[in-house]
């Protein structure tokens, strides 16, 4: 389904309530350390999205992969709760043009994990990332079948990572600032591959420039699944088990 559209101004109109779990410290200490590596030492991530035009300071880069990494180790652990045991989440630090191949990757099956703040109702794909035939660019200059992944897992977050510790860089004061916050989590869903290249085609955008419910100004162009839209987890896991 898509969005409802009114002139540039696009509202949710499938949505999926928020439904909080507690998340792990372990998951939490080893996010932070990966997320403070990549933002404030050696390694490397983009400073704007993909066709955006904001540029990211390095602590906005923070916030944005401690949020992702913990939405991985969120998503393992969840999956071997349930017999799905993943290869392990790849924390080594890359420096600049060198990507992930995956998120997570279980008996040959690649499941990209995206994350998002708690109130979110959309899983968003930037839409430069992606050819029309469903490949993920960044990794085109790479094996055939790494350049597409299977499935696609949301994972929601609370707090909002953008919603705290605005100014400081100090490794003890943030990592204190964030294992101070109560962490919790919800997975409202998960696609295929498939699906991805039904919305490329059919055309599911939200556009740069647009305005997400007449509020939320969107930096880059992004293909887009409401939160209503998407499979349970338990799909996804019925589809794994076969592999074993």
């Amino acid at each position: 389904m898509k969005l409802t559209k009114y002139d540039t101004i696009y509202f949710i109109n499938s949505k999926v309530l928020f439904h909080p779990q507690p998340i792990q410290s372990s998951i939490l200490n080893t996010s932070f350390e990966f997320a403070y590596n990549m933002a404030f030492g050696e390694g490397h991530h983009r400073n704007h999205r993909t066709g955006g035009t904001e540029q990211r300071s390095a602590l906005d880069i923070f916030k944005n992969t401690l949020q992702g990494k913990i939405a991985e180790g969120i998503s393992f652990e969840v999956l071997a709760s349930n017999g799905i045991t993943c290869e392990p989440i790849d924390y080594s630090i890359h420096g600049k043009g060198v990507w992930d191949d995956s998120d997570l990757e279980y008996k040959g099956k690649r499941i990209s994990v995206k994350s998002s703040a708690y109130f979110s109702n959309l899983l968003l794909l930037e839409a430069n990332d992606w050819n029309l035939d469903g490949s993920y660019k960044p990794n085109s200059n790479k094996a055939q079948s790494n350049s597409y992944y299977d499935y696609f897992l949301l994972v929601r977050i609370k707090p909002n990572t953008n919603s705290f510790f605005n100014t400081e860089k100090d490794k003890e004061i943030l990592k204190a600032s964030v294992l101070n916050q109560k962490w919790t989590y919800d997975i409202p869903g998960c696609c295929s591959l498939k699906t991805l290249k039904h919305i490329i085609t059919n055309n599911y955008i939200l556009p740069q420039g647009a305005l997400l419910n007449g509020k939320t100004k969107i930096d880059a162009e992004n293909y887009y699944i409401q939160t209503g839209n998407l499979k349970g987890i338990k799909q996804l896991i019925a589809e794994l088990k076969p592999l074993d």
